[in-house]
């Protein structure tokens, strides 16, 4: 696996975009050696409260001893895989202490033969706890000296960059689309569709339950799992689908984050244009005026800057009803 080509895409990838935050770090381990230093950093990202977002692109050995997964480091070779090599358990432990619902892994990987029949027979194989969403492709390693490329993460990378705000089961599906023709064989990773309420339970009462206690990653992670469930059963353009996308949004609104409020919003309005939707639509107009409206509570101005660009191009679309907004908001611009 040609794991470093794909660096240069996510470098480009502004780091608030992998993690839907106003601010975001980025550790980038290229060809490390060490699996302790590996460790080490890991520890450290997931030591923070925030999301995290954790790219893998590599190859996979099995230790034939334990019978476990490992993700091959720059010195791996087969002798030396129990002491140069990454235990795939090790992510697991780290992992699995975060809060559920604010971990997400997205992995392009290289099976060698060993681990690739493990899967066939073992689909849990690469399992990293209940809390923690794995977003992934698996294919078999190919012939020595025909590395792969990891192209389903380099998707990932390209749909980031060009600004689409997409749930990561979408940008799962898409990126899996856009590298099924190198390797068709290869097994796709991505989260059960979660637990949720039985249809004819309202969930919005609890959701909005936790939400005023102050339990404002609980009301999330529960409305991010209600979404999950309409983009299975509905598609990524689907009523129901955007319809979680905009209580996201209020939910953002309530846990005092606009930037990521006017963000869902700004998907959402545009999600309605895309189901055809006309612009005066009061369900348009309301979308672009609660982004309008969280976007004048944003207090970091570089955000502001960069959500503002779109809103204005939504604004020419989707003037709404009140007189004026969009020259406020570009003279605000200008300001």
């Amino acid at each position: 696996m040609d794991a470093a080509s794909v660096l240069p895409a996510l470098a480009a990838v502004p780091p608030g975009v992998l993690t839907g935050t106003p601010t975001a770090t980025v550790v980038e381990l290229a060809d490390p050696l060490d699996p302790q230093t590996v460790l080490t950093r890991l520890r450290a990202a997931a030591d923070g409260p925030g999301p995290l977002v954790l790219c893998l692109a590599g190859q996979l050995h099995l230790d034939r001893r334990q019978q476990l997964p490992h993700l091959a480091l720059a010195r791996t070779t087969p002798a030396t895989l129990r002491y140069t090599a990454l235990p795939w358990h090790w992510l697991a432990g780290e992992l699995g202490a975060r809060a559920p619902g604010t971990t997400t892994v997205v992995a392009d990987l290289a099976a060698d033969p060993a681990v690739w029949e493990r899967l066939r027979t073992t689909p849990d194989l690469l399992h990293l706890g209940p809390g923690t969403l794995l977003y992934g492709r698996v294919a078999p390693a190919p012939r020595r000296g025909e590395p792969m490329t990891p192209g389903y993460l380099r998707s990932w990378a390209d749909l980031w960059r060009s600004g689409a705000r997409l749930p990561h089961a979408t940008l799962h599906a898409e990126a899996a689309a856009h590298a099924a023709a190198a390797a068709p064989e290869a097994l796709l990773l991505a989260p059960a569709p979660a637990t949720a309420p039985a249809p004819e339970q309202d969930p919005h009462p609890a959701i909005l339950a936790a939400a005023m206690a102050g339990r404002h990653g609980e009301a999330a992670s529960v409305a991010a799992a209600w979404e999950r469930e309409a983009l299975r059963r509905h598609g990524p353009r689907s009523a129901e689908a955007v319809h979680w996308t905009e209580v996201r949004a209020d939910l953002a609104r309530l846990a005092g984050d606009p930037a990521r409020s006017c963000e869902l919003w700004l998907s959402a309005a545009e999600a309605r244009l895309a189901l055809r939707q006309p612009a005066d639509d009061p369900d348009v107009e309301g979308a672009v005026d609660r982004a309008h409206h969280q976007w004048e509570q944003i207090g970091d101005r570089e955000r502001a800057r960069a959500l503002g660009a779109p809103l204005v191009a939504l604004r020419q679309r989707v003037p709404g009803r009140q007189a004026g907004a969009l020259a406020a908001l570009t003279r605000r611009m200008a300001g």
